[in-house]
């Protein structure tokens, strides 16, 4: 039954402790005998060797519970800004969502990124404040935090004493037994039924104000916080319960036609690509015929099996509402819709973005194909990644989010794939955009048989806007099958500019083409259509852009001084500071390429008591000294006689 299900993940900050609670969680409900530990490389979820030997968690792990007869699908999530890309993933599917966050360090950069994506993506969440035996733990602090930084629509159903200390108790505020008139209150805002009651001071049945906090919280409309230990192994429980009785089952109906979502990939030495999938209608069984809608494409399921941290069980089928693991879909890939696309599938939301690409290059020559191939199956696992192989200058590069993820990275190379590989210095990513506005024109008729004859207008977008197309161009001049290769094309004509980056902010308008009866094929439009762009983007020119960040710092006042002229000197702009009880508060924009390494500087410089986050911003204009121009990667367009000749696969 889908009423039986919870699809829920575990969201937090690094080092919030989001890892621990799912210990107790698997502990309490009898999936294992002994508490697993971060610390000593023991817990269930961070099963890879390099997550035991870091203490981190850096891809998403599944679990299986079962409380009360409800059956838990938890995934535990990297907490690392590095690792987003896993994490937007995950908020396509979830149902419900727990987000973590430390009783010491409170509200950080990336939990207010991952609250961001709850709220996008409409998840009912259960705050759960951790970590309240350490010293410096102040609950009440972060809840006022909570309700002015994330939302006001908190219902708080508990309290602390001793907290900073190992003798922390945490009591309830919503039992049977006793019910704080606070939150009767809060739930009274929302329920007609239960405001009648409490205003004529009738009593108001438990039973009743249970039901309503549970419908209020799986309709999004208000979120529960609790709060614990879970090194302590204190309010896990309470933890469980609400999972269970306030996050929503999923939504869907298994005698419809499969509609299902291929979230995730991984491999399996013994299966191959493993999909991970959740089902929103129908059904998947073993050795069924099931078809890719996004591929095109039909595959037999192999296996449908439930993953559990690095372990699985072959299962048979999976129905509606629930998740699996799917074993034979070949050519799947994240993101793909396997059946019938329905609306109950979420958009992807992006909420970080790499801002950095790295060379990887084999310490062994004999090693370059095998680093290769294991960087395109990291890249179908983390499409993030973006995997670039440069054949001709045998060159292999990846996009990043930071230093973390290189580590990470050339670690899983040498424990997984057995290969040593070193990563050059990161370099930043910049885009262009044209300068202004001009056409771009090609004339592909030679040698034929070819034809393709096509006028573009190029103009610079709005900041923001990336790539908008249009045609204007008639059916009876360019046939619409071949218009239809010109649009599908635009993209890899972007690829690269006249500066060596990627071009975005432009609009592209077809104003002028013609295609001949005889001699024209679609393929000639694909060769075409990068030559004619490229020609528009020397005739307009094209601008650097940069990414930049925004940034808060928090320092002693003392310091505003030399912060304020760090960030002069860096090209960035600030706001006036705020100051308060000798601290101040700077917040601004800060290029990337000039701060990379500005959180280390200012932890060092002020001894630890100065905090800098930050968040991507924007890509702004950039001068061509301030920035990097790099040679076009491969056979340029305008060199037309070689591209022509590398198009038609007649130049090796």
């Amino acid at each position: 039954m889908i009423s039986n299900i919870r699809n829920i993940a575990i969201f937090a900050h690094a080092d919030a402790g989001k890892t621990t609670i799912t210990e107790n969680l698997l502990y309490l409900c009898g999936i294992t005998k002994k508490l697993g530990s971060v610390d000593n490389g023991t817990s269930q979820t961070d099963y890879l060797l390099v997550e035991k030997e870091r203490g981190i968690s850096v891809r998403s792990a599944h679990t299986y519970l079962k409380w009360n007869d409800i059956q838990i699908n938890l995934i535990d999530t990297p907490g690392h800004v590095d690792f987003s890309s896993d994490v937007e993933r995950i908020l396509r599917m979830i149902d419900g969502a727990v987000l973590v966050i430390s009783a010491v360090e409170g509200i950080q950069a990336h939990t207010e990124t991952l609250w961001e994506g709850l709220k996008s993506n409409n998840i009912p969440t259960i705050i759960f404040i951790n970590k309240s035996d350490r010293i410096g733990a102040d609950c009440e602090t972060i809840i006022k935090s909570i309700a002015k930084e994330l939302t006001d629509k908190i219902i708080v159903l508990d309290t602390i004493e001793n907290e900073g200390s190992n003798n922390v108790n945490i009591s309830t505020l919503f039992s049977q037994q006793h019910c704080d008139d606070a939150i009767i209150e809060v739930i009274a805002n929302y329920d007609e039924a239960i405001l009648d009651l409490y205003i004529n001071e009738k009593t108001i049945p438990f039973e009743m104000l249970y039901k309503s906090l549970s419908k209020l919280t799986s309709e999004n409309k208000i979120v529960p916080v609790l709060l614990g230990s879970a090194k302590n192994s204190l309010g896990v429980d309470q933890l469980l319960e609400a999972i269970t009785n306030f996050l929503p089952s999923p939504k869907g109906n298994p005698d419809l036609p499969l509609s299902a979502l291929v979230y995730n990939i991984e491999y399996d030495k013994t299966m191959g690509k493993v999909a991970n999938v959740k089902v929103f209608n129908g059904s998947i069984t073993n050795r069924e015929m099931i078809r890719n809608a996004s591929r095109q494409t039909e595959s037999k399921v192999i296996q449908v099996r439930r993953n559990m941290a690095g372990k699985s069980e072959d299962i048979g089928s999976v129905t509606a509402g629930d998740i699996a693991g799917i074993c034979g879909l070949g050519d799947a890939q994240v993101g793909d819709i396997l059946g019938e696309n329905i609306d109950t599938i979420r958009k992807q939301i992006v909420l970080s973005q790499p801002l950095l690409f790295v060379q990887i290059k084999a310490e062994k020559d004999t090693d370059y194909p095998s680093l290769a191939a294991a960087l395109s199956e990291l890249a179908t696992e983390d499409p993030a990644l973006d995997f670039e192989w440069l054949k001709e200058e045998r060159e292999l590069n990846v996009k990043i989010m930071g230093w973390i993820q290189v580590e990470v990275l050339e670690k899983i190379l040498y424990d997984r794939f057995g290969i040593k590989a070193s990563f050059q210095n990161p370099t930043v990513i910049y885009k262009e955009t044209p300068s202004t506005i001009a056409e771009g024109f090609v004339q592909y008729w030679m040698p034929k048989p070819c034809w393709a004859i096509m006028k573009f207008l190029i103009e610079p977008g709005e900041n923001g806007s990336g790539v908008v197309y249009q045609s204007k161009v008639g059916v009876n001049n360019i046939q619409q099958k071949y218009q239809n290769e010109v649009l599908k094309t635009i993209p890899v004509a972007l690829q690269q500019g006249i500066k060596g980056w990627e071009v975005t902010d432009i609009k592209i308008t077809l104003i002028e083409g013609e295609d001949h009866v005889m001699h024209s094929r679609p393929g000639d439009f694909v060769v075409a259509t990068p030559m004619g762009i490229m020609n528009g983007l020397v005739n307009t020119g094209t601008t650097l852009l940069e990414p930049v960040n925004s940034f808060r710092i928090s320092a002693p006042e003392e310091l505003l001084g030399q912060v304020a002229g760090d960030i002069t000197q860096m090209r960035g702009s600030f706001d006036s500071p705020d100051i308060e009880n000798g601290k101040f508060i700077l917040s601004g924009l800060l290029p990337v390429a000039t701060s990379l390494d500005y959180a280390v500087k200012l932890s060092s410089r002020s001894g630890g008591k100065a905090k800098i986050t930050t968040r991507f911003h924007s890509y702004q204009l950039c001068d061509d000294d301030k920035g990097v121009i790099r040679p076009y990667k491969g056979i340029s367009p305008l060199d037309t006689s070689k591209y022509i000749l590398k198009a038609r696969k007649a130049l090796q």
